[in-house]
């Protein structure tokens, strides 16, 4: 959900080249799909084989977090929460970014997934990518441009200063990870809330199964809607939502054919930190077996609407309040019960 301040049109963003539209990946929730295979790797008796699989294909962040120096401390043990970026050419235009330099890359897909310590639910919660905030050594800025500034770890760095909670990993995945991901799972049925059309195909209202080239286009577009990127934020979560109810159910979790397919094929398109080692990901997809679809919340942080830069940028104006209420839901872990209670659950 995201609130917009009454009278304000929806934010413009303004027109870029194509081939620049492309590089980007600014559309679509790429992200997830590192944490798919986080699960997925802990999932059945191959295990062994997935995670051999994973640690040989998947590529880790050179540079993923700040010094640790000045960072929040981890406050609740047995909560996990995670950073899920999206780029359309990781290896690319994503390298120095991930070395923890600065980079014409910006993180213009952004997604912090809490899991609370007693592993019931997944809460995903995107980031506008025009938020406007502080930026550590660098002033106010579009939260997208965190990135471009001083690669992953200052995104990392600004985020945890937002909600002053530490996270603890970080995964990047690109473009033909999501459609290779969408595809190994046999598409996607979409319960699509307006129709639309794109360059290449229509979307009528209703639902309907999506191949991954089909749901890089739903998830992306934004300029066949009155309010651009606000609608395309919810198109992203009402896929997301389906994208992860086709994952966790007992037919894919239990089909070591469709399992092995996905980490095979979607594994050499993502990077992860350095400690999100099959391992890890083992662990994590112990503790959610039994969480399913419903079980996964989606929402977007709440704002105040647009505004205006002092220098003349289009941009959204952060929610203080709602975002020192997530802090605090964070730290002791009441996460839940904030996201419920501020009507943020509403499905978009």
């Amino acid at each position: 959900m995201v609130f917009v301040a009454e009278n304000q049109a929806p934010l413009e963003e303004p027109q870029r080249p194509r081939t620049k539209k492309k590089r980007t990946a600014r559309n679509v929730l790429l992200g997830v799909v590192a944490f798919f295979l986080v699960v997925a790797v802990g999932a059945g008796v191959y295990a062994f084989n997935l995670a051999s699989s994973f640690n040989a294909k998947s590529q880790k962040i050179e540079q993923a977090f700040p010094d640790d120096a000045g960072r929040p401390a981890k406050v609740q043990e047995g909560a996990t929460n995670l950073l899920l970026l999206g780029s359309d050419s990781r290896a690319a235009a994503l390298g120095s970014a991930e070395a923890g330099d600065s980079s014409d890359q910006r993180s213009d897909t952004m997604m912090w997934v809490h899991i609370p310590a007693d592993r019931k639910n997944i809460y995903m919660m995107s980031i506008m990518r025009d938020t406007w905030v502080e930026i550590p050594g660098q002033g106010e800025a579009k939260m997208n441009s965190a990135m471009a500034l001083g690669g992953i770890p200052l995104v990392v760095q600004t985020l945890e200063g937002m909600f002053d909670t530490r996270l603890d990993h970080v995964a990047v995945i690109d473009f033909e990870g999501f459609k290779a991901m969408t595809d190994a799972l046999g598409g996607v049925n979409v319960n699509v809330p307006m129709a639309f059309n794109t360059n290449d195909f229509s979307f009528a209202e209703g639902k309907q199964q999506l191949t991954g080239e089909q749901a890089l286009a739903f998830v992306r577009e934004r300029k066949a809607f009155s309010d651009g990127d606000y609608q395309r934020v919810k198109n992203q979560q009402v896929f997301l939502k389906a994208l992860m109810t086709k994952f966790l159910t007992a037919e894919t979790l239990t089909n070591p054919g469709k399992i092995s397919s996905l980490v095979d094929n979607v594994s050499p398109y993502i990077s992860t930190d350095e400690s999100l080692d099959a391992a890890a990901a083992g662990g994590l997809a112990l503790g959610l077996r039994d969480v399913r679809g419903s079980d996964v919340v989606s929402f977007t942080l709440p704002t105040l609407g647009i505004g205006t830069s002092a220098d003349g940028q289009s941009i959204v104006l952060r929610d203080d309040a709602a975002i020192d209420g997530i802090s605090k839901a964070l730290a002791d872990d009441s996460f839940g019960s904030y996201v419920q209670d501020a009507g943020l659950t509403k499905t978009p």
